[in-house]
């Protein structure tokens, strides 16, 4: 009689105590393997070109390479090897960035033993499974009629400095900013120079209320 073979997961966390809880965690579940883990996104593509797992547990909020950019590469080069994300946040532009790159699941870690078993056998399987809460996001998404904003016609924002203006308006400092969209401090405060210049803000004051005159706040 013929076993079933057990399915050969990588978990890759930036957070050592997370990460390792994980593996313990896996490594009580009947059929399923850790091959190898990593702690941002650069080693996890690394450790599935090693490794070849049939699934990655991939978190989103790591340094350096994102698990965003993670995924895409490991769907662009490892047809084979399926993606689960397990992170902390569910908001709408996360959630549907990381399926758009091709992650099969998306977990948040308030997930039980269960459901993270499900999600792994399921994508192993090429079946997806979506965090209840992730899916009422993905409703609320495809539902929601939202008006378009009335910016003055002079300034011409790109939608990630949008998405840095309405933190800005809801108080967010520019680590947090940086923590929030993923991207590096630098890089957030170029976008509030732009968005300065753009609008003739001189300060955060001034930006906040910009926001709110042209409806940039939900």
């Amino acid at each position: 009689m013929t076993t079933q073979a057990s399915i050969r997961v990588i978990v890759a966390d930036d957070q050592a105590a997370v990460r390792e809880g994980l593996v313990l965690l896996l490594g009580t579940m009947p059929g399923i393997t850790v091959v190898a883990e990593a702690g941002d996104g650069e080693e996890a593509v690394a450790m599935v070109a090693e490794h070849h797992p049939d699934v990655v547990l991939m978190d989103l909020g790591m340094p350096g390479v994102t698990g965003v950019e993670a995924t895409r590469r490991v769907r662009q080069d490892h047809a084979d090897t399926q993606v689960v994300v397990l992170t902390t946040y569910a908001s709408e532009e996360l959630v549907l960035e990381a399926l758009s790159v091709g992650a099969l699941g998306y977990l948040t870690k308030s997930a039980t033993k269960d459901a993270i078993a499900r999600a792994l056998s399921a994508a192993a399987a090429g079946q997806a499974v979506l965090d209840p809460g992730v899916q009422h996001t993905l409703i609320q998404a495809a539902t929601r009629s939202r008006p378009a904003p009335a910016p003055a016609p002079a300034d011409r924002l790109t939608a990630r400095e949008i998405d840095v203006l309405k933190l800005i308006a809801a108080g967010f400092g520019n680590r947090e900013i940086s923590r929030h969209l993923f991207i590096s401090e630098p890089t957030v405060k170029t976008h509030v120079n732009r968005i300065f210049a753009k609008t003739g803000s001189k300060d955060r004051a001034q930006a906040s209320e910009y926001a709110r005159k042209h409806r940039y706040t939900d």
